[in-house]
């Protein structure tokens, strides 16, 4: 169950992805907060959601991977397509979206269990 967060805590969360690009004592000072108040009890305060909300600007920014992606193999030769392709494949994994790795399994004299006889 999400618990109710004040309108600080809301501000925060909503500037930390957005205007603050991720700069915890930034995105506090945006909120509301005072340039005092300390990080890691704001951190500390707000964990459960700071991870769903990374999840959430993962799952944002996958789309921008994909395109990554396509367009390095359109134009493999553009400057940077490895380092690009290797950060969109990262972020990919990281937002759940992961290639599918199929496995068979062959197996010789096996055991066939039955039910019991009545």
């Amino acid at each position: 169950m999400a618990r109710e967060l004040n309108e600080k805590q809301k501000k925060f969360l909503e500037v930390l992805f957005d205007e603050a690009g991720g700069d915890i004592r930034q995105a506090k000072i945006l909120a509301g907060y005072s340039p005092d108040y300390p990080n890691n009890s704001l951190i500390k305060g707000l964990k459960e959601e700071i991870v769903d909300a990374t999840y959430t600007f993962m799952a944002r920014n996958a789309p921008k991977a994909a395109f990554a992606i396509v367009a390095g193999i359109d134009d493999p030769t553009d400057l940077g397509t490895r380092d690009k392709l290797a950060a969109a494949k990262d972020l990919l994994d990281r937002a759940g979206v992961v290639k599918t790795e199929k496995t068979q399994v062959e197996a010789t004299g096996g055991v066939m269990l039955m039910p019991p006889k009545q």
